[in-house]
C-alpha cells in the first residue's frame, strides 16, 4: 500500500536594492522558482514605505530596501534555483534565508484572511463563505475577484459610509468607475431608486453584474458609452486623483442642479488640486479622512448647471 507523502515547498527570501528586484525576480523565474513576490522589508513596522502609483506619473514597482521571496517546489533544491539566478544576472549570491511551506488548502487559506467588514454599526460586506455577524443588518454580499471594491480599502469604506448618511431614498445614483459595483449595490440597498454603474474594464462590468445578483439589486451595469442621457441625483467616483481631475467636466455635468458628488481615490496631499479642477462647478469639502485618505463631497450650483450637458463619453 502506498502511503502519500506531504508536498512541502521552500521559501528563498533575501534583500536587494530596487533596482534589481526585477531582474532577481526575473532570473529565479527562469532558473526554476514556482512564484517570485517582491514586498516591503519594512511592512507593519515605523519603517514601512507605501508605493501609490497615478496614471501620468512614474510608477515606483520596488522599494528602495526590497524583499524577494520565492517558492521553490518539492525536489528542487533551492541553492542551485539561486546559484542559477545570480549567474544569470552577474550578481554575488546574497545572504538569504529558508523556510518549510507546507502544502495547505490554499482556497481555504485565502478565504480565511477575507471575513465580514463593519462598515458601520449595522452595516457589513459579507463574502459568500461567511456568515453574516447580523442577519439583520444591511449586509452586501462581496467575494474578492478580479475587479477592485471589497471593502476593505479607506477609499471604499470613506464611499460606503459617505452613501449610507447621504441617501435618503428614492434618488438616482452614477457609480463612475465602480469596479466590482460594490459602491452602486450599496447604494441600490439603501433605497435609491434608480442606479447606474459603469467601468472602462470589461472585467468589472462582468464582475458587478454579478454580484449584483448575488444581492438581488436591480442596478444598470454598463459601459460608459451607454449611460443614459440624464444628470443624477448623486454621482460617486472612487478612482484616484489624476484620472478625477481629467474627468471634473464629465462627471460635473452628470450632476443635477443641487446634486451631489462625491470623489474619492484622494491622497490628503492631492485634495487641493482636486478641489480646485471642480470650482466651476462645486465647492468641495473633505467630508472624512481614513489613514492619508480622503473623501472630497460638495454640492452642485444651478448657475453652474446651465453650461453642462451629460456626455457618455469619460474623457470631457
Amino acid at each position: 500500500m502506498l502511503l502519500s507523502r506531504a508536498v512541502t515547498y521552500t521559501a528563498l527570501c533575501f534583500d536587494t536594492a530596487a533596482a534589481l528586484a526585477d531582474a532577481w525576480s526575473d532570473a529565479l523565474l527562469e532558473a526554476g522558482a514556482l512564484s517570485v513576490d517582491v514586498s516591503d522589508p519594512g511592512a507593519g513596522t515605523d519603517a514601512e514605505s507605501p508605493l501609490y502609483g497615478e496614471p501620468g506619473e512614474p510608477v515606483a514597482t520596488a522599494w528602495p530596501l526590497s524583499r524577494v521571496a520565492a517558492l521553490i517546489g518539492d525536489g528542487t533544491d533551492p541553492r542551485t534555483v539561486l546559484a542559477l539566478a545570480a549567474d544569470a544576472i552577474d550578481e554575488a549570491l546574497p545572504s538569504f534565508e529558508l523556510a518549510p511551506v507546507p502544502e495547505q488548502d490554499w482556497v481555504r487559506q485565502t478565504q480565511s484572511q477575507f471575513g465580514p467588514i463593519e462598515i458601520a454599526p449595522g452595516f457589513y460586506i459579507v463574502p459568500t463563505w461567511s456568515e453574516a455577524p447580523d442577519p439583520n443588518a444591511l449586509n452586501l454580499r462581496l467575494d474578492p475577484g478580479l475587479a477592485f471594491g471589497t471593502g476593505s480599502h479607506p477609499t471604499t469604506r470613506l464611499c460606503l459610509e459617505w452613501l449610507r448618511d447621504t441617501i435618503a431614498g428614492g434618488e438616482t445614483v452614477l457609480d463612475y468607475g465602480s469596479g466590482s459595483g460594490i459602491l452602486a449595490i450599496a447604494a441600490a440597498k439603501l433605497g435609491a431608486a434608480q442606479v447606474t454603474a459603469t467601468d472602462v474594464d470589461p472585467q468589472a462590468l462582468v464582475a458587478g453584474r454579478a454580484n449584483a445578483l448575488a444581492n438581488a439589486v436591480d442596478i444598470a451595469v454598463v459601459a460608459p458609452d451607454a449611460l443614459p442621457m440624464r444628470a443624477e441625483d448623486i454621482v460617486v467616483a472612487n478612482i484616484l486623483a489624476n484620472p478625477l481631475v481629467l474627468l471634473a467636466p464629465a462627471l460635473a455635468a452628470r450632476v443635477r442642479p443641487g446634486g451631489r458628488i462625491a470623489l474619492s481615490g484622494i491622497l490628503s496631499a492631492q485634495a487641493a488640486t482636486v478641489a480646485t479642477a471642480y470650482a466651476r462647478w462645486f465647492t468641495l469639502a473633505p467630508w472624512r479622512e481614513d489613514d492619508g485618505w480622503v473623501l472630497l463631497t460638495g454640492t452642485r450650483g444651478a448657475c453652474a448647471a446651465q453650461s453642462q450637458r451629460p456626455r457618455s463619453a469619460w474623457a470631457p
